[in-house]
């Protein structure tokens, strides 16, 4: 970021610290990304978390001020005069839309999709859901290939089920966070299919306890979010040799998530399952050596001695 203007430079810092606060995860995934690659993505991901935090905030949802800031947001997308240096993550993320060719109607689709959260609380079918994660999840996925070098038709329906994959296993841990909110992000159909009520979610919610159902329900989810990655799977191929390791790291770890909450018999309520960050670093250690061997340790810029020291 050496040549850009020193207020650009503090723009995509900031959206730096925010990804790495909130995104901890995806965050360690972009150590493994070129440096110069690094603030494209972390731009999107903030321009993505502050939209998400206004949605859920710590009270209530403020509609007036999420629908102020998507109309805000999309009139300086669409600008081709640079934002106001007072707006660090839109300042960001307008530089990074033009640099690397984005489609700004995407970022519509994502927002207007966060706008949907303030009044839809409960989706009947799956493909009702489909229709929110296609704004919130898939467009996102769609956003971020190109900045890995990823491009055409079965590249971006790659990314788009990786986005989707993402999603439905955040969906899937935090059931419980999401039920706090008054939202079931699960579909309805699916509920019915296994003989789950509210009542009955309500009490795997509140007491850390899922039955059978609720558990069978789970593993049902479960399942269909393995069956995205295997979908999205290919697209590590679609990326360039650069941002394999870390395309590699993150859906490895995300996926990882599905299979803590195998191990932990489907029950997503007595704590929330994470990939421990001890293994989380134990990974990344490992793809960031076989991207060495494969003589990227240079482009890559991660090494041990750049690794977070684990917290006690």
């Amino acid at each position: 970021m050496s040549d850009l203007a020193p207020e650009l430079t503090a723009a995509y810092e900031h959206c730096r610290r925010i990804h790495a606060v909130h995104g901890r995860t995806f965050y360690l995934a972009t150590l493994l990304l070129p440096r110069h690659r690094r603030p494209d993505v972390w731009a999107l991901y903030a321009f993505a978390r502050v939209a998400d935090e206004l949605v859920d905030a710590p009270t209530s949802p403020d509609p007036a001020t999420l629908l102020a800031w998507r109309d805000q947001a999309m009139v300086t997308m669409r600008s081709a005069s640079r934002p106001d240096p007072g707006q660090p993550v839109l300042n960001a993320t307008w530089h990074t839309i033009r640099a690397v060719g984005l489609e700004p109607d995407l970022l519509q689709e994502f927002l207007d999709s966060m706008v949907m959260d303030l009044t839809i609380s409960r989706y009947a079918t799956w493909e009702d859901l489909r229709g929110y994660m296609r704004g919130s999840a898939a467009v996102i996925g769609e956003l971020m290939a190109p900045l890995l070098g990823a491009r055409g038709p079965d590249a971006l329906a790659r990314a788009a089920a990786l986005g989707e994959a993402f999603q439905l296993t955040n969906f899937i841990r935090d059931i419980g966070e999401d039920h706090g909110r008054g939202r079931i992000y699960l579909p309805q159909a699916d509920l019915a299919r296994f003989g789950v009520d509210e009542a009955m979610l309500a009490r795997a919610v509140h007491t850390g306890v899922p039955s059978q159902q609720v558990r069978s329900l789970v593993a049902f989810e479960v399942r269909r979010g393995l069956d995205l990655y295997v979908i999205a799977k290919p697209g590590l191929r679609m990326v360039d040799s650069r941002s394999k390791p870390c395309l590699e790291l993150a859906f490895t770890l995300y996926r990882r998530i599905l299979h803590r909450v195998i191990d932990n018999d489907f029950n997503v309520f007595e704590r929330r399952l994470v990939v421990p960050p001890w293994q989380r670093m134990a990974t990344a250690g490992h793809v960031a050596a076989r991207a060495s061997s494969a003589g990227l340790s240079e482009s890559i810029g991660f090494s041990r001695r750049s690794t977070p020291r684990r917290r006690s």
